[in-house]
């Protein structure tokens, strides 16, 4: 493995030298207030805090090296050259890949960024430092140092240069040069504003509130002596951002107190001449952001207008998001912790940007999809889990009485809102996430009750699970339902919960699968809304049928006999073998039961009997796994997987085919982790995917072979070009969650290949060509793409915890069932992880003296803060592996736990 970046600690702080000789890196910065941006080694990308604030220029992936326009920072010579102290200016481009190019490095950490780069002409060596410090200001800072490297003293007169884009990212070819007419440009004594009249974007024309800036100081506070406040006085006929006029002439800058209005705004600020010693250095303080109005800026630099504020800011930003990042772990190979500690930080990421905002990420406008919401919370239980019950209910806000959700969720939390546009798409998976998450919540939680919490219904136009509009409801009615007399209707979680699974068990196509509909987690299966069905994801309703009822059971032990839920719901419990092989029946009562909650519901209550509904659950669920075994087994000898999908002529997808092997991941992966595949058919499923899916240079495993044919009656993957994103790439989410259910199924060294294949590939540097986390997917090439921003990040830590380390719970209860592979042991014949379960801060060790392989040792002894315990005291009630939440909320939460487990 070629090293590419090394780690300096064990918080995943890395160095890289020449990171810019690596095309299309980013590093994102940003902060919980709001601020985004992306940094490139050449301080491009951009900074905003939403899709109609866009403080620089919005860059994709491409722009990267296309654009000149990025934060800069110039040393005027005074007729000996002018020098960039990003490495963003012309001398500096043709010099590379020659031996003039200079010498940078970068290191980086959680949610900083420091370049150095060094000049051997000019004398001088740059270390810029970029953050978005923890404050209530929307500002990035840019602290610049500049020194001496050489043996006489140098001279010169310093500008930054940042050019402002200050409007939404429409504007970006549509109307761009009229919405820089709308400008007010001025200039303070410590920086340039821009403050539009109107904004020009999707909500029409309305009157502009926002002032844009870029402000600064020396290290002492001392303000800069003039400005270049507009792109033309800046770059000057014929010149550019990366050789611009102002600074090649040294032109003289207007004063504070320029008013300019309608051009491209430049924040431009020019420093008074430095003279500097050999050895000597001098920092300068940039403020790049947004604000209200002229004092909050004024408040801004106050804050952060010197030296030792702005190292201050560094030290509490550092400290903020380390204590934030509360997972930690220890193996035989440092570089897979600090790889971790990385993908911890991921679904923070995604928290804040959505699934948008980042170079490769060029699409969307920041908000979260329905998916998204249950999959971060999964990371969120781990590293945060105060306030995630409040969310985790909140959400349950967006499920529609049919079964069906909403998919465009608001910016608070519990929002979800009516589709403008009237478009009707179900995606047939998202009933399976909620599930998945709630029943980790309890298993971490032992909050069983949180089931029995009520909450609304979300309620628009769309009804008979997008199949029908509700004509009686009408634009600008609440998107709540109500009942028959006008009320808000609520219902449990457990409601909403078993109406989600059981209305999909009923929605199926001609082959007795549930049917595609607008896509499943695949979205780019998005052509087969008539015929369309998803084997895949309907072994996954088959494990969540089968954990509702092992959560039913739960509170039947725990007392309870009946089940409450909407009287018209109760069609939905019918159990009854015939009715399932009956697919013209199960559609019927299926638009039966839409239609007697098109617009409104009856409000009563039907109380079943717990017993049964159990029974129902598990019956249903047994009854697909033993259909999907029966029909899209396909046998082939030492091989064997499960046809995932039929196709919009009704065909089956996988198989052997006069073009190939047809087979596709997700398939296997469902069927292996709800129990649908048998331990045999799991042995063939890994043999088939180790031979026709696994690719070493592509990073593991392809989504799918390749079909050879653009199925337009299946989805516009197929007219990807094959090993890219959808169409065959090494996709680290479903991978991960190939991992995940191998280890769930105690095919452990399966399980790990598919990790450490993701994790191998993520670290070579030299041909993913990202920092370090787990990206998207890989291409044909093994290059990650679409960095940071993916729920893989939460799915690889969930199943890095809870399967590899074997720390997880179980209805509350602290479990040790570690998978840990002999050679995952340190020379000390130990491995640990640091985590917080139940509100108490555990360091779990892991002692193997005798370094035996997983499937050979067992747990032997748990000792708990230095005490030893297990099953024969039942003093203090443990058992083999277990910490019961009883004994757990005995403890002292203010102090670490440290258990030890010792194996055998």
């Amino acid at each position: 493995m070629i090293m590419g970046y090394t780690f300096l600690d064990q918080k995943g702080t890395f160095y890289l030298e020449n990171p810019e000789n690596t095309g299309a890196l980013y590093f994102p910065i940003a902060g919980e207030q709001g601020i985004k941006g992306a940094v490139t080694p050449n301080l491009g990308g951009d900074l905003k805090t939403g899709q109609n604030t866009f403080i620089l220029e919005p860059v994709s992936v491409e722009n990267l090296h296309n654009n000149k326009s990025t934060r800069n920072f110039w040393c005027c010579m005074e007729g000996k050259g002018i020098w960039s102290a990003t490495g963003a200016s012309a001398e500096e481009k043709a010099a590379a890949f020659t031996d003039r190019q200079e010498k940078s490095t970068l290191e980086a950490g959680i949610m900083w960024h420091k370049m150095t780069r060094e000049s051997k002409k000019y004398q001088l060596r740059s270390t810029i430092t970029s953050f978005v410090p923890v404050c209530d200001y929307q500002v990035e800072v840019m602290h610049v140092e500049i020194s001496n490297t050489g043996r006489e003293a140098v001279s010169f007169v310093p500008a930054a240069a940042v050019p402002l884009y200050a409007r939404s990212a429409d504007n970006i070819r549509d109307h761009r040069h009229v919405t820089s007419l709308l400008h007010r440009i001025r200039t303070l004594d410590c920086g340039v504003t821009v403050e539009p009249t109107l904004t020009f974007d999707e909500r029409g024309h309305q009157k502009n509130e926002i002032t844009y800036f870029v402000c600064g100081t020396d290290g002492k506070g001392e303000k800069p002596e003039g400005f270049y406040s507009t792109v033309d006085n800046f770059i000057g006929e014929g010149g550019s951002f990366e050789r611009p006029e102002a600074i090649v002439k040294n032109l003289p800058p207007m004063p504070a107190g320029t008013a300019i209005d309608g051009y491209e705004a430049m924040g431009g600020l020019r420093f008074h001449k430095v003279v500097l010693r050999p050895d000597e250095s001098k920092t300068f303080i940039i403020l790049i952001g947004l604000a209200g109005n002229r004092e909050d800026i004024e408040a801004i630099v106050s804050a952060a207008g010197s030296q030792k504020k702005v190292m201050d800011m560094l030290e509490v930003t550092k400290n903020y998001w380390n204590q934030k990042l509360n997972v930690s772990y220890h193996t035989e190979d440092e570089r897979f912790d600090n790889f971790m500690h990385w993908v911890n930080f991921q679904p923070m990421l995604r928290r804040i940007y959505g699934c948008s905002f980042l170079p490769h990420h060029d699409y969307g406008k920041g908000g979260r999809g329905w998916r998204d919401l249950w999959q971060d919370c999964l990371a969120l239980l781990i590293m945060n889990p105060d306030g995630v019950r409040e969310m985790l209910i909140d959400n349950y806000a967006g499920v529609r009485i049919d079964g069906s959700n909403a998919t465009i969720i608001g910016s608070k939390q519990g929002e979800f809102i009516a589709d403008r546009n009237n478009i009707t798409r179900l995606w047939m998976d998202h009933g399976v996430w909620p599930l998945i998450t709630t029943k980790f919540y309890i298993d971490q939680t032992g909050d069983i009750g949180v089931l029995l919490i009520e909450n609304k219904y979300f309620k628009d136009r769309q009804t008979m699970r997008g199949t029908a509009r509700d004509e009686r409801w009408q634009e600008g009615d609440r998107t709540i339902l109500k009942d028959k007399n006008g009320n808000p209707y609520s219902g449990t979680i457990l409601e909403h919960l078993l109406l989600q699974n059981l209305t999909a068990f009923y929605e199926v196509g001609e082959h007795n699968h549930f049917r595609m509909r607008g896509a499943d987690w695949n979205d780019a299966l998005d052509m087969a809304e008539e015929r369309g069905e998803s084997v895949a994801f309907t072994a996954a309703y088959a494990g969540n049928l089968e954990t509702l009822s092992q959560l039913l059971t739960y509170l039947k032990e725990g007392g309870m006999s009946k089940v409450s839920v909407l009287k018209e719901m109760t069609v939905l419990f019918a159990d009854d073998e015939r009715l399932y092989e009956d697919i013209d029946a199960k559609k019927k009562l299926l638009a039966e039961y839409g239609a007697s909650c098109r617009h409104d519901v009856s409000g009563e209550k039907a109380e079943l009997v717990i017993e049964e509904v159990i029974d129902g659950l598990h019956h249903k669920a047994e009854w697909i796994k033993k259909h999907i075994r029966e029909s899209e087994w396909l046998d082939q000898g030492e091989e064997g997987w499960f046809n995932g999908y039929y196709d919009n002529n009704g065909r089956q997808v996988e198989g052997r085919f006069p073009s190939g092997v047809r087979m596709m991941l997700t398939g296997q992966v469902f069927t292996i982790m709800s129990g649908t595949a048998t331990e045999e058919q799991i042995e063939q499923i890994t043999a088939a995917a180790d031979r026709y899916l696994y690719e070493e240079k592509a990073g593991g495993y392809r989504l799918n072979t390749n079909f050879n044919e653009i199925k337009t009656d299946l989805g516009r993957m197929f007219g990807f070009a094959y090993g890219h994103k959808e169409n065959g790439a090494v996709f680290s989410h479903m991978t991960t969650m190939y991992a995940n259910a191998l280890y769930k199924r105690g095919f452990v060294k399966e399980g790990y290949k598919a990790l450490h294949t993701l994790y191998r590939q993520a670290m070579n540097f030299d041909v993913s060509k990202i920092y370090p986390g787990i990206p998207e997917y890989f291409d044909g090439a093994g290059r990650g793409l679409y960095h940071y921003l993916t729920g893989a990040a939460s799915w690889l830590m969930m199943t890095v915890i809870t399967e590899m380390f074997g720390v997880k719970g179980q209805n509350g209860n602290l479990i040790f069932m570690p998978k840990l592979l002999e050679g995952q042991f340190d020379a000390n014949n130990r491995a640990e992880i640091s985590l917080t379960f139940a509100n108490c801060k555990w360091h779990v060790i892991y002692i193997n003296g005798e370094r035996k392989e997983f499937d050979e040792y067992q747990v032997k002894e748990i000792r708990l803060n230095g005490r030893t315990v297990s099953s024969t005291n039942m003093a203090e009630a443990f058992a083999d592996n277990v910490i019961p939440l009883a004994k757990i909320q005995e403890l002292d939460t203010r102090m670490q736990q440290e258990v030890i487990v010792v194996l055998n």
